[in-house]
């Protein structure tokens, strides 16, 4: 579990360098936010890795094994670019700094490809539960940090040392790679280009419930998506500053979320991931349902008054942790249906997936909400969890073991 701390900090702790540390310092540079805008498309690796996973299943580093050596040159990679890239200047430099920052995420992108099949495979069916939870609460915590870094630009630091701390924290990555063990795989692994570009999927769509699979990937976690993407515009209409925003659901609703994976991932060692995945499908689609007593009140009552922010945050920190514990069974039950010969190609191809309704679903619950009404609206994402739920019966019955879960067997 403490190989599963160190790792997920050293997955999440690239991941908001670009995604908000390099706006914060363009914008401490001046420069237009247009073009800090256009940055949003150097984040394409995440979305694209399942391109180049197939790579990292079939070719084997001439030092420290299939997993640990594709993790240790991309951590290097990291490394050196995030180094090079606060040397640059924003106002001279915007172009070089857009190269190295598509560099940064494509290193980024490929550490999370050879950390995801190294968790699988480290780890057994019993322990991935709970070592998925101490994972994305590590991962969570390296966001927190990198961007924490980033406040010491009001205290006098420059960019460029700032840089230079960020490259430092990843050392705590470099290290665990060097102390950890390879994961011993006994599945022959792939010998040609054949085995390794398309029997990864030839492998996963001979399965008899393979389809299923893919539509329950799709289908789990949407009704969680659409109720979280419409949360800003909604907490805003009921009332609420900005400040009480970030204080409840950035610190409430986080508190929340941790605790849900972590418990979640505890759970699963005693229930295994099918009864999990039942239960907490369900807490997620009822905790989605109680935002409606938010506009049910009269805004101007005493009971408003004197008890909103409490209400919200009880709302806030109940949807959190639902969600916290639906997506800890719902990234175990994901990484048990890769084979361990193509763990990193069919990994990616999962987790793509997986972000697909939250591109799309997300894109239409403005529209939702606004001909639904936010009660209807609400109601709706709580009731769209319906399909995910029922796919269980079919693809992993209450009474079924971790075993007879995996591959979908």
């Amino acid at each position: 579990m403490l190989v599963m701390f160190f790792f997920g900090f050293s997955s999440g702790f690239p991941y908001y360098i670009i995604k908000d540390v390099l706006k914060f310092w363009m914008m401490d540079a001046g420069v237009d936010i247009a073009k800090i805008g256009l940055f949003a498309l150097v984040g394409m690796p995440y979305t694209l890795k399942f391109v180049w996973s197939p790579m990292m299943d079939g070719f084997v580093p001439p030092f420290l094994g299939r997993r640990r050596g594709w993790i240790l040159m991309a951590q290097i990679g990291l490394m050196i670019t995030i180094a090079l890239l606060g040397q640059f200047d924003p106002t001279q430099s915007l172009v070089w700094i857009a190269v190295f920052a598509l560099c940064l995420n494509f290193f980024g992108a490929s550490q999370d490809i050879a950390l995801d099949a190294f968790r699988r495979e480290y780890l057994t069916s019993n322990e991935l539960g709970f070592g998925t939870g101490v994972w994305m609460n590590a991962w969570r915590l390296g966001t927190f940090v990198s961007v924490g870094l980033s406040v010491l630009a009001d205290f006098n630091f420059t960019w460029q040392t700032i840089f230079l701390m960020l490259t430092a924290v990843m050392g705590v990555g470099v290290i665990t790679t060097l102390l950890v063990p390879e994961p011993v795989v006994e599945e022959r692994l792939p010998l040609n280009m054949k085995e390794v570009i398309i029997e990864p999927f030839v492998e996963f769509f001979q399965r008899r419930s393979a389809i299923l699979i893919i539509f329950f990937i799709l289908l789990y976690k949407m009704g969680d998506n659409m109720a979280s993407a419409m949360a800003i515009p909604y907490i805003v209409q009921m009332e609420f500053t900005k400040a009480q925003y970030f204080v409840i659901v950035k610190g409430v609703g986080m508190l929340g979320l941790f605790g849900g994976v972590l418990i979640g991932g505890s759970i699963m060692i005693r229930l295994g991931i099918a009864k999990s995945l039942y239960i907490f499908g369900i807490l997620q689609a009822v905790s989605t349902a109680f935002f409606p007593v938010l506009n049910m009140i009269d805004h101007g009552s005493n009971f408003w008054i004197e008890h909103s922010q409490k209400l919200l945050g009880g709302i806030v920190a109940f949807e959190f942790f639902a969600t916290g514990l639906g997506q800890a069974a719902y990234a175990t039950y994901m990484a048990i249906q890769t084979n361990k010969r193509f763990t990193a190609t069919q990994y990616a191809l999962l987790t793509s997936l997986m972000g697909v309704p939250g591109v799309f679903a997300a894109a239409s619950t403005g529209y939702m909400s606004k001909y639904l009404g936010w009660n209807g609206f609400y109601y709706f994402c709580a009731l769209i969890a319906i399909p995910g739920l029922v796919l269980l019966f079919k693809i992993a019955p209450w009474n079924a073991s971790n075993e007879e879960l995996e591959q979908g067997r």
